[in-house]
């Protein structure tokens, strides 16, 4: 096993298989010690919550393979918080999909004259980000990728109806406990000629709110296993 690299809330290894195992560590994306999913570093370390995202990621992962949506997801073990996956090649140097359902955070930090926070962004807004902490993970639209040369038009169409589709799978689920999803945060990658998840589906890549309150991450991962 060789470290591939080290991530901002999980290391990477190659495996002798050829698949890839993930390593979840207890760091969270945010700011001043303030949890915030929509952040691009990391903001503050919350005990046991690697464990809780890798928790939450399987329990997605398998509630797509059910629905017929493919992923990397291959086995995890929680008790070493590891996840092994199919390999994924990235797109660029790294690119996050964020789907919003509800305008708040960054997107809110940005278009603020035209929308109250708290708005309803009805059938979802999806919008990627390039991983660059230098330039403050940049947004970037789907004919920028193709121009950039970075995915095709008909990768960046297939990312997207993706994206809305298994945040749908993971908002109807939340809502079956009385949980509003306000957004969350994607990886996509290509293997064997396909679109892919990759990466994981945490509960600190989600924004979740329960009673007008936000539910934090290790919290949130109670709430959705412990039903």
């Amino acid at each position: 096993m060789k470290k591939l690299y080290a991530g901002k809330t999980k290391d990477v290894y190659s495996l002798d298989n050829g698949n890839v195992m993930l390593k979840f560590k207890d760091d969270c994306t945010g700011k001043d010690g303030v949890f915030d999913p929509g952040e691009n570093s990391v903001g503050l370390t919350i005990e046991g919550i690697g464990k809780a995202n890798l928790e939450t990621s399987v329990y997605y992962f398998e509630m797509l393979k059910d629905a017929g949506i493919k992923t990397h997801y291959v086995s995890a073990n929680i008790d070493d918080a590891t996840m092994e996956v199919l390999p994924g090649k990235v797109f660029g140097h790294g690119l996050e999909v964020i789907c919003r359902l509800v305008a708040t955070g960054s997107f809110i930090r940005r278009y603020g004259e035209y929308m109250a926070n708290g708005t309803r962004l009805e059938g979802g807004y999806v919008e990627c980000t390039f991983k660059n902490d230098e330039k403050g993970d940049p947004l970037v639209t789907g004919e920028g990728l193709a121009a950039l040369g970075v995915m095709t038009p008909e990768m960046f169409e297939s990312m997207k109806a993706q994206t809305l589709k298994i945040t749908k799978v993971v908002a109807d689920d939340l809502k079956t406990i009385g949980l509003d999803l306000w957004d969350i945060k994607f990886e996509f990658g290509y293997n064997n000629g396909e679109v892919i998840l990759i990466d994981e589906i945490a509960s600190g890549n989600m924004r979740v709110y329960k009673d007008g309150k936000i539910v934090e991450p290790v919290e949130l991962t109670k709430l959705i296993l412990n039903r």
